[in-house]
């Protein structure tokens, strides 16, 4: 379980397929301290801490994971991380799971002082999970919805989050980012759906 609140950004150094899964080495934060099996949300995703060297750790990827996120479609650079949520952590953001939903492509970036306006089309979007000031999950940062269209939503940075994220220099038009709905909003869908009459 994460809050969406990036704690660092790493630098992608090498992947490789190896059989049907994808690995991928990031470089390691300075400071933190991790083991082989803890969970580390990288753009979003869950992802298993599999080997771990002085300066950089490796996770692997299945094929799930490939084509629900954008990992399948291409290879980033850079990518935000958090690490899992302990009991005595403070929730900052909202309940996230790592477990992305869909993917989406920002369609506009207008960019403020202090702050910056995006939209991201979202072809399948779930209209029972997005609304106006609700929560959702773009690339593991935790956002508030501003506004939501037929096939697309919008959402505000504030300059801390541009400056601490890969959203500052990395969304531009026609990237991808992964979506995650909120949870909460996911369970209410799915009793009211099994509780109607």
């Amino acid at each position: 379980m994460f809050t969406g609140i990036i704690k660092a950004t790493s630098t992608v150094l090498e992947h490789k397929k190896q059989g049907d899964l994808l690995q991928i080495t990031f470089e390691k934060p300075k400071d933190w301290h991790f083991s082989v099996g803890d969970s580390i949300a990288t753009n979003g995703v869950c992802l298993t801490v599999k080997d771990i060297h002085s300066d950089s750790y490796t996770a692997e990827l299945m094929n799930e994971t490939l084509e629900k996120s954008s990992f399948g479609k291409k290879i980033p650079h850079v990518v935000n991380l958090e690490p899992s949520l302990t009991l005595q952590d403070f929730l900052g953001g909202h309940m996230v799971q790592g477990h992305v939903d869909t993917i989406g492509v920002i369609s506009e970036r207008i960019d403020e002082q202090g702050s910056s306006r995006i939209t991201v089309d979202i072809d399948n979007l779930d209209q029972t999970l997005v609304i106006p000031k609700g929560s959702i999950t773009l690339d593991g940062i935790s956002l508030t919805i501003v506004d939501v269209g037929t096939h697309s939503i919008s959402v505000s940075l504030v300059d801390y989050t541009l400056k601490n994220t890969i959203a500052g220099a990395n969304w531009r038009v026609g990237e991808t980012v992964n979506v995650e709905y909120d949870i909460l909003g996911k369970y209410i869908t799915r009793y009211m759906k099994h509780t109607r009459p």
